[in-house]
């Protein structure tokens, strides 16, 4: 985290606070950085996804406040794509939310859509299939019956605008780690998108009793979203693309001359997020070593350097996750172990 993160972070430990009226202006501060109509600081995405599940269930019964995971007698069902289902998506089968997969055409989206659906889920890093229809497709569609869409863009920073972005097209709600590229706080995340959704959660929420009481989100927390946030907005976003760019042509300089390696620039990365990463492809019989063997001596390093095996024979650099100088160090740690 950066300096003026762990600062408020340190800042807000020092204080007795309210943690509801805290929630309650820090989202009201996040929503107008990010130009939503309301915010709110979550303990990470996947937490988000649950609570955001919750919240389209509740808008429609109020009652059901008390009744999760039994929600049998109100819209229990969430769509989704089949081409994007992913690990963090068991979130919203916790809620009580039954899952009704889609293979992702029109035809299929009104198909599924019922007097049991509570909402529909998008989520950006699946790999969906040539014939599935955009997002602006889904929230079209879905408007037609009421039907809330919800965003896991958790990965999907950069661009900056995505924090606007996908509520401004029509999505009730969008979610984002408060970790990754923001740099806060790794235990955050940040909810954005209607009000009515997001007061609906709060009687449930930490300090409160209910379904979302374990996801606890401490003052320190909070102030370091935000800090985190503002900083992000302030950033030279070109200036780190250019980064990147230089950081994967000095690795592809340094690894091309190599015997038994191959190194190339790749866009975008594999989020979806417009930065370049360097894809590397090794010959073992040359080498000596499988990409396995490499990770490993790469994590024995000093200092240790993780890298993303994509293949038994090829393996990512991602200067996403670096600070400046620190792409020499990695550029230096290969030449080592691959020459």
């Amino acid at each position: 985290m950066p300096p003026e993160v762990v600062s408020a972070m340190n800042e807000a430990a020092g204080s007795f606070v309210d943690l509801a009226q805290l929630q309650r202006r820090v989202g009201k501060r996040i929503a107008q950085l990010t130009r939503n109509e309301a915010a709110y600081v979550t303990s990470g995405a996947a937490a988000g996804i649950e609570l955001a599940a919750a919240a389209a269930v509740i808008c429609k019964h109020p009652q059901a406040l008390k009744c999760f995971p039994d929600i049998a007698a109100f819209h229990n069902e969430a769509i989704i794509f089949r081409s994007q289902r992913n690990p963090y998506d068991y979130s919203i089968q916790a809620v009580g939310l039954k899952y009704v997969e889609i293979d992702g055409t029109p035809a299929d989206l009104r198909a599924a859509i019922s007097d049991r659906s509570a909402c529909a889920f998008w989520f950006p890093r699946g790999q969906s299939d040539a014939d599935d229809i955009t997002l602006a497709e889904l929230i079209a569609i879905a408007a037609e019956r009421d039907i809330p869409v919800i965003v896991d863009a958790a990965a999907q920073l950069p661009p900056v605008e995505n924090l606007w972005r996908f509520t401004e097209m029509g999505a009730a709600l969008a979610l984002f780690s408060g970790g990754k590229d923001l740099r806060g706080p790794q235990s955050t995340g940040l909810m954005l998108g209607r009000r009515d959704l997001i007061d609906s959660i709060r009687p449930i929420s930490n300090p409160n009793h209910g379904l979302g009481r374990p996801f606890k989100v401490g003052k320190e927390e909070m102030m370091g979203a935000l800090a985190a946030l503002e900083r992000y907005l302030t950033l030279d976003h070109d200036a780190r693309a250019r980064y990147c760019e230089e950081a994967v042509r000095l690795f592809c300089e340094a690894l091309n001359p190599l015997d038994g390696v191959c190194a190339e620039r790749e866009f975008p990365n594999e989020a979806g997020q417009p930065l370049p990463w360097c894809r590397v492809t090794v010959d073992a019989g040359v080498l000596g070593r499988t990409v396995g063997d490499l990770v490993q001596a790469f994590l024995e390093h000093e200092p240790a350097i993780a890298v993303s095996p994509l293949s038994e024979s090829q393996f990512h650099l991602n200067p996403m996750t670096l600070n400046p100088g620190e792409e020499v160090i990695v550029r230096d740690a290969c030449q080592q172990l691959l020459a």
